[in-house]
């Protein structure tokens, strides 16, 4: 069994409500500490890897309960050593889980057809389910508190990464698909006074607009706003507080309900808003950005210094370190010799999947590129920024599929070996809190072959 705090509780009870059996009795079938476990979240977590296409036959219910154990072995820790956890970070997260679930319900239909919201589901406002739930998302928090402690001080040398890998049969060794590193110079045009000056105008033409009358709001917002998130939904934002930066939530809080506010400004552009509706931390707001523009003789500024780097990396005048510290004024990648993150791991390799996942313009820019080959420059949007750019790009690595080794793949070892003493660490502290803590588990499991020994052994 893989220890994780990481099985969500609050998906959990939601199922359980969802896929109980209605003439099944529901029981307690655990307890750790004062927490119980009923069967129905067995069954609510059973139900959830169904649909996610885990077969029924794969399904282990003695995995679950072991799983839900050590979960509640480590709340029962956070409990005895006071874990606290503040009300911000609860909501945060709260607000998280729900937007997430929301998401997994967007094609959930009744029996008639109709869409399945979480309201409808629950049959309670969402400010009624985040108090439901409240108690449960803390608690999970608290036990990802102790979960970190007992893992963050672990760390593995070269020689245990050797080690690791030399323990694996040679046949066991994962395959390795093509994997490529980028680097990128990219300028962005800058945003001059004038730039600023015209934005301020233009919303606060559109301001004057909602708050006659003339214009409404949701036409206001599904026209004009430049908030992606937001615009096709009357600019409407459900959010809780520490959500948003904080001149936005400045203003959130200085609106009375159905008032309009004057325009501010954030890093993202000049805003106005609408107060729908505030409930203690939770707000719902209509709002509208606009996004100041550069002008065309900034573009074309921007151009012309691109095309200069361009033309000297092409002749050999200038190595791409330092052509990355002169023109480069982009913020995420400028300080690394250019190097673009992969977001969904956090190194700077990626797959092609990844890849074509989170900029498609990417691939279709290198495909063809020989190592250290340059792009021309292109104007490209920056998803982390917000706005356009003129960039160029060349491919920094470019592995061939192979089966995994420690020259090209010891970043992955290390993770895993990382991994495995890590759950090695969890196993013993698990262990030994066992021992210490008040366990009781239902006769209907007591077949069960668990990995520890919840329950001591008869003399």
């Amino acid at each position: 069994m893989k220890y994780s705090i990481f099985l969500s509780l609050l998906f959990t009870l939601a199922l359980t409500k969802s896929f109980a059996q209605p003439k099944m009795i529901d029981k307690v079938i655990a307890q750790v500490g004062e927490n119980i476990i009923l069967y129905s979240e067995i069954e609510g977590q059973k139900q959830s890897m169904k649909q996610n296409g885990t077969t029924a036959d794969a399904i282990d219910e003695c995995a679950l309960l072991e799983q839900m154990l050590y979960n509640f072995l480590l709340v029962n820790q956070a409990e005895l050593d006071s874990i606290q956890i503040s009300n911000e970070q609860v909501d945060a997260e709260m607000e998280n889980r729900l937007r997430i679930y929301e998401n997994q319900m967007k094609n959930v239909k009744d029996e008639k057809g109709n869409p399945i919201t979480l309201e409808s589901f629950y049959g309670k406002t969402k400010a009624q389910i985040k108090e439901e739930f409240r108690s449960t998302i803390k608690k999970r928090m608290q036990g990802q508190e102790v979960e970190r402690g007992i893992t963050s001080a672990i760390d593995v040398s070269p020689l245990e990464v050797e080690n690791f890998f030399n323990s694996i049969p040679k046949d066991s060794l994962p395959f390795i698909n093509s994997q490529l590193s980028f680097q990128q110079i990219a300028i962005f045009p800058k945003i001059t006074k004038a730039d600023k000056e015209l934005a301020f105008k233009t919303i606060s033409d559109l301001r004057k607009q909602v708050a006659s009358g003339k214009t409404s709001f949701c036409s206001a917002a599904s026209m004009y706003s430049e908030d992606p998130g937001s615009a096709k939904n009357c600019g409407r934002y459900e959010a809780t507080r520490g959500m948003m930066v904080k001149a936005f939530e400045a203003t959130v809080y200085s609106l009375k309900v159905g008032e309009v506010s004057e325009v501010f400004e954030t890093e993202y552009g000049f805003h106005f808003m609408q107060l729908l509706d505030r409930k203690g931390d939770d707000y719902i707001v209509n709002h509208i950005l606009i996004a100041p523009k550069f002008s065309l003789d900034s573009l074309d500024a921007s151009s012309r210094r691109m095309d200069k780097c361009y033309d000297d990396l092409k002749q050999n005048k200038i190595i791409w370190e330092d052509a990355v510290r002169i023109y480069s004024n982009d913020v995420n990648t400028k300080e690394n010799k250019g190097y673009i993150t992969n977001p969904i791991t956090g190194e700077i390799k990626w797959s092609v999947e990844e890849v074509n996942q989170v900029d498609p313009m990417m691939f279709q820019l290198t495909d063809g590129l020989e190592l250290n080959q340059v792009t021309s420059p292109t104007l490209y949007f920056d998803f982390n920024e917000r706005k356009e750019a003129i960039r160029i790009v060349r491919v920094a690595e470019r592995t061939k599929p192979h089966v995994g080794n420690l020259v090209d793949d010891y970043n992955l070892f290390r993770m895993m070996a990382l991994e495995n003493k890590r759950q090695k660490a969890i196993k013993a502290w698990t262990k030994a809190k066992i021992s210490t803590a008040y366990v009781r588990i239902d006769d209907s499991f007591k077949d069960c072959q668990f990995e520890n020994q919840w329950i001591p052994k008869a003399p």
